[in-house]
């Protein structure tokens, strides 16, 4: 067994260009699976393809983004969580409607931290700031979408006017803004500065800024992870976030790899191609085992409080 286990360090310590081990991997970005075109159908086939894909990829994580303004509430959605050890209930709030009771009241029933998206006042809001001193003191993480909220179609790389399944995802969102009606947002609601308003005020929360602070938004996040300790941001959004993060050196430069979390935010379906786009990119940048880990599941487990937050001896020579 002991040998086992020096073999066993000497292959993660030895990740480089070639990965033989497959890396622990909390994603941090996944939505609740339900129907969209359907959101009352039982979810429980989705959830257990997404429990499927997850041990498929040693993904051993997901904070799920339940409840909400759209499909199941917030006790329903997590009746479906909770024999799924791997599946970290996370609980969308609306900071206008919502109050520290019903913070309290999420916490008891199994939620274990927050996310925000679409407020019709910005982040930083004086009254919304009791909301997370209440998810500071409860130990909660929270989630915030940054930027432009995405929709149907990136029309960056498609059209509906000469993409067939483009067109059909445009109609199939005609339907849903039928449904959904008027949303009152702006992205200039949801910016990285916001957050740092929010890590002064409540300086033990952690904040983790979805999409790395979005497209037009990556420096003002990196500079507010630079200097707010537990503010962190997730590498969600697909490709063109990717790339950007890649290209323009934020993996690893702009942002230390300890302020970097993995997100996949998309359907079941398309998590191990993410998981392949991610690998092949941490190969290009040359990531070490350390910085691959620190990525993939360190940075969000102690988020989380799964794991405690690593220092370095003070008389330790820096990495």
């Amino acid at each position: 067994m002991l040998e086992k286990r020096r073999r066993d360090a000497r292959r993660f310590a030895s990740w480089g260009n070639s990965v033989t081990v497959p890396p622990r991997i909390w994603d941090t970005h996944v939505h609740f699976p339900m129907d969209w075109q359907n959101p009352d159908a039982d979810p429980t086939p989705r959830i257990e393809a997404l429990v499927e894909t997850m041990a498929s990829r040693n993904v051993v994580k997901a904070s799920v983004l339940s409840g909400g303004r759209f499909g199941l509430d917030h006790d329903a959605a997590i009746g479906h969580l909770r024999s799924h050890a791997e599946l970290m209930p996370v609980a969308i709030i609306d900071p206008e409607r919502f109050t520290v009771e019903e913070i309290q009241r999420l916490h008891d029933l199994g939620y274990r931290g927050g996310k925000l998206i679409g407020p019709p006042r910005p982040y930083d809001a004086p009254d919304y700031l009791p909301l997370y001193e209440k998810a500071e003191e409860l130990g909660w993480p929270v989630v915030f979408h940054m930027g432009v909220i995405g929709g149907a179609v990136d029309y960056a790389r498609t059209h509906p006017s000469r993409d067939p399944e483009a067109a059909k995802r445009y109609r199939m969102w005609r339907e849903r803004l039928a449904r959904m009606g008027r949303r009152a947002t702006s992205a200039h609601y949801m910016l990285p500065f916001h957050l740092e308003t929010i890590a002064n005020w409540c300086p033990d929360l952690w904040i983790i800024g979805a999409h790395l602070g979005n497209q037009g938004y990556y420096q003002d996040a990196a500079s507010v992870a630079r200097w707010r300790p537990r503010v962190m941001f997730d590498l969600s959004g697909g490709e063109t976030i990717e790339e950007h993060a890649e290209s323009g050196g934020f993996i690893g430069g702009e942002m230390g790899v300890e302020k970097l979390t993995f997100g996949s935010d998309c359907g079941v379906e398309e998590i191990p191609e993410h998981l392949d786009r991610f690998e092949a990119m941490f190969d290009r940048l040359e990531l070490s085992a350390r910085d691959r880990d620190r990525i993939w599941y360190l940075n969000a487990a102690e988020a989380f409080g799964v794991e405690e937050p690593q220092l370095a001896a003070e008389d330790a020579p820096a990495k």
